[in-house]
């Protein structure tokens, strides 16, 4: 039998179709959903349209953890909506104030070696528990629970071996910045990213989750660690000793590409506006003024991270002009940093406490002043997000963030030993964590009515695809455009996530803020439109709104240079074909106006050919193509996933 490496092992552990040939679609049984507030109230409509009466996961569990803040009576009406979902179809409820899904999955279900597929694209942080962990649109997610293989292309593997031990002022966050300065955003599409090497045992398990975790920046399927001593470890600390299981490579797997990263060589990194691929290191920007700093969010969620900040500030104070925000990840680990006098010493340092979620991640709350400098422990900084338009924010470790707060601009944390006269905290892993499980309501498996206050809408129905397009180009788009742009973040648009008709109107609405009346204006005198992308079309997010809401506005398809995995799949969801040049100078020869024709599109589709879109009044053709399974196409030919899992269900 051949050597596997671990992400083999775990895709053959739950292979139920195709075959393990990079490229080839295959089917994998999932084990474990996971859905958060944003994402999941359109995932339990979904599961409604399907008629679904329960999951089939082994764990299903939907988190409250976005949309927390109560300004207006929606937010509050989607969590009693989810709440009497959770109880309709068999899932766990995690209440608000609970934490972060990401976070609090590990601590309460986390399993080594299980597969995870979430309504959120850094489910793979559970990567770092040894978990095959895949954030996917909404609507994979409704599949899967309904008992659905969770299909996709089989990737390569990147094999990153690590060596050495993270110095003083550097931490997890600043391995994977690392990673983000040598590959980008596009660094890792088509492959898993698999750590090992003898480096991996000094990284704690939440080390290992901040590295998984914003793997995600850089396209891959998701990340991989091993499971280990140090996992039983904390799998023990957690009451859960009994669910660990070894996860290894065999002696003598090899990979399909290779980085190797020496912890003892790295230095503290940051990455500047508005791209996490845009990394330098902290030194070459130090003496920048920030205005805000926020510690928080899945990207930096341990215990660790909170308690290293406090330390820092300890017995200090703040800049006069900094805005310091702290947003704990979860309970438990607000509970615990209030027991070591840790959360005390935030306070006394002049830091805003905030609710456990998401939170400034999301762009719920905490935007930051305008054309100022905003640096955060966060996985994302695409332009907007902080909701905040022309944001500038900066994505660190919790050291560096530390550092910024005390000094009031950009600081190499090294340098806080001379300029404070204070060695690097050394950290130590409690013995055990007090687990309480109060916020989590378990399923009982009872049928409810649907709560549904008046900003829930039933979703909208989309019809089969027909044999003619003939649309304009309603907007034409640079590379590496995130869901970001696509569909506006932030507490004005967030709490509209279970109501298409609203959100729509914000689709574009970063790129061209008239998107939406030209759409309703283009709706008088076409049936539909397209856009145009280049390179790395839907990166970021896995928001499924980002197809749906231009989708109800009448986009037919994107013709792009090439997608994001997960947003491209959500394009096909919805019945929408994520075309691609086949000659990339063929981008240049389309503009903002010019009407498309393309037809044969059913027998195309059907047989999975390529087309010929034809620019009228130019005398230009467009060759496109496009890469889609057999069940793809018939997806695409009968409007979407909704309709063909109906119709498959029923």
């Amino acid at each position: 039998m051949a050597k596997q490496n671990i992400s083999q092992k775990l895709i053959s552990n739950h292979l139920v179709s195709g075959e393990m040939e990079h490229g080839k679609e295959i089917g994998l049984k999932i084990d474990h959903v996971l859905q958060q507030d944003a994402t999941g109230t359109l995932v339990m409509l979904e599961l409604e349209a399907f008629h679904l009466k329960k999951t089939k996961a082994e764990v299903a569990v939907q988190y409250v953890d976005h949309n927390l803040l109560q300004t207006d009576y929606k937010n509050m009406d989607d969590h009693e909506f989810l709440q009497s979902a959770a109880k309709r179809f068999g899932y766990w409820y995690s209440r608000p104030g609970n934490g972060i899904s990401h976070a609090v999955h590990m601590e309460r279900f986390g399993v080594p070696g299980k597969t995870l597929l979430g309504s959120d694209s850094h489910t793979c942080a559970a990567g770092g528990l040894g978990m095959l962990a895949m954030g996917t649109g909404g609507i994979d997610v409704a599949q899967a629970s309904a008992g659905e293989p969770y299909f996709v292309k089989m990737p390569r593997v990147m094999g990153i071996k690590l060596t050495g031990k993270l110095p003083e002022w550097v931490s997890a966050k600043d391995v994977i910045l690392e990673m983000l300065r040598r590959r980008d955003v596009k660094g890792g599409v088509g492959y898993i990213l698999e750590y090992y090497g003898p480096g991996v045992k000094n990284l704690s398990v939440w080390d290992r989750h901040v590295i998984a975790n914003m793997g995600a920046e850089l396209g891959p399927l998701t990340t991989v660690f091993p499971s280990d001593e140090l996992t039983k470890e904390y799998l023990g600390k957690e009451g859960r000793a009994e669910q660990w299981i070894e996860l290894k490579a065999d002696e003598g797997a090899t990979y399909d590409e290779h980085e190797e990263i020496n912890l003892s060589e790295l230095v503290p990194l940051i990455a500047k506006p508005s791209s996490p691929g845009n990394v330098v290191t902290v030194t070459e920007i130090a003496g920048e003024p920030v205005s805000q700093v926020v510690v928080g969010s899945s990207a930096n969620p341990g215990l660790r991270d909170f308690w290293i900040v406090a330390e820092i500030m300890k017995d200090k104070f703040i800049s006069p002009g900094v805005s310091f925000d702290v947003n704990p990840s979860s309970r438990q680990v607000l509970k615990k940093l209030t027991e070591m006098g840790a959360l005390g010493s935030l306070i006394s340092a002049g830091a805003r406490i905030h609710q456990s979620g998401c939170m400034g991640c999301i762009g719920m709350g905490q935007a930051p002043a305008s054309d100022a400098n905003s640096l955060r422990t966060f996985p994302r900084n695409f332009p907007g997000r902080s909701g905040t338009l022309d944001d500038k924010v900066f994505l660190c470790s919790p050291e560096t963030a530390a550092a910024a707060a005390l000094t009031g601009e950009i600081t190499d944390p090294r340098e806080l030993e001379k300029l404070f006269n204070m060695d690097y905290p050394k950290w130590f892993e409690p013995a055990f964590y007090q687990v309480n499980t109060q916020m989590l309501i378990q399923p009982d498996g009872g049928t409810t009515e649907l709560k549904k206050g008046p900003n829930i809408k039933t979703l909208p129905g989309f019809d089969e695809l027909p044999d003619v397009f003939e649309v304009p180009v309603l907007l034409k788009m640079k590379d590496n455009i995130s869901t970001d742009e696509i569909l506006k973040a932030g507490a004005d648009v967030l709490p509209l996530r279970s109501n298409i008709p609203e959100i729509s109107k914000y689709s574009y609405y970063v790129i061209d803020q008239d998107f939406y009346n030209r759409a309703i204006k283009n709706q008088q005198d076409h049936d539909g439109f397209c856009v145009v992308a280049g390179d790395n079309y839907a990166q970021g997010s896995s928001r499924e709104h980002a197809a749906l809401a231009p989708r109800f506005l009448g986009q037919k398809f994107v013709i792009a240079k090439s997608y994001a995995r997960i947003g491209w799949q959500n394009l096909i969801n919805f019945g929408m074909i994520p075309f691609e040049f086949k000659k990339p100078d063929d981008y240049s020869q389309l503009e903002e106006g010019d009407i498309l024709k393309i037809t044969g599109l059913q027998d195309a589709i059907q047989n999975r050919q390529d087309v010929i879109a034809t620019v009228k009044d130019k005398n230009v053709e467009i060759e496109l193509t496009y890469s889609i399974s057999e069940r793809q196409s018939d997806m695409i030919l009968k409007g979407g996933a909704i309709n063909l899992v109906r119709e498959k269900l029923h």
